[in-house]
């Protein structure tokens, strides 16, 4: 294997997340945002090359920044003795005890367990307040709000934006070579 190749992305204009495929037989995906970059991926049992956070994981993990932002937010406006905070998140599907469709048996509910640590000089008022808080970040409740997904497929129309994107990735992966990358400078 030889060393790790920097990706060096094209501009994603504000507002636009862009994903796409690192190579073209694997899971691994780049994922741009205008002012960072990363990959995706799932583990090796699961077919992929563990190049990054799965999808879930990725998931929890903005619920976690988004839980802590939060509360911090909050208790600084109130000048609180917040210290540090720690989120720890864990994801699973469990059965649905009271669903509409329990005949089925495949009746399952995603389920997130959120343990939020708050270390400091904080009043049991303070710590259930930012309790509270924590359960209203906007993440938790886009996550716990109806959503609406749109899917559409894309015109085969190519942009700058796709042309540049193709371009670094054939310098960075050429077909001949599944050589490993790395997203940090």
């Amino acid at each position: 294997m030889t060393s790790p190749q920097k990706f060096d992305p094209p501009p994603v204009p504000p507002g636009l997340v862009v994903v796409a495929e690192m190579k073209h037989d694997g899971l691994s995906q780049y994922l741009l945002d205008g002012r960072h970059s990363f990959s995706a991926d799932e583990p090796v049992e699961s077919g992929g090359a563990d190049d990054g956070p799965n999808p879930y994981e990725l998931l929890l993990m903005s619920l976690g920044a988004c839980t802590s932002m939060t509360v911090r937010l909050f208790a600084r406006r109130r000048h609180w003795p917040l210290e540090h905070i720690i989120v720890r998140l864990r994801h699973s599907r469990v059965h649905a005890a009271d669903c509409e469709h329990c005949e089925e048996k495949k009746s399952m509910l995603d389920h997130i367990d959120v343990e939020v640590e708050l270390n400091g000089a904080l009043t049991d008022a303070q710590r259930a307040q930012l309790k509270a808080i924590a359960e209203k970040c906007p993440v938790h409740r886009t996550l716990s709000s109806p959503i609406s997904i749109a899917t559409t497929l894309a015109p085969v129309q190519r942009t700058d934006l796709d042309a540049r994107l193709d371009e670094a990735l054939t310098e960075t992966f050429p077909a001949s070579d599944p050589t490993a990358v790395s997203l940090k400078p």
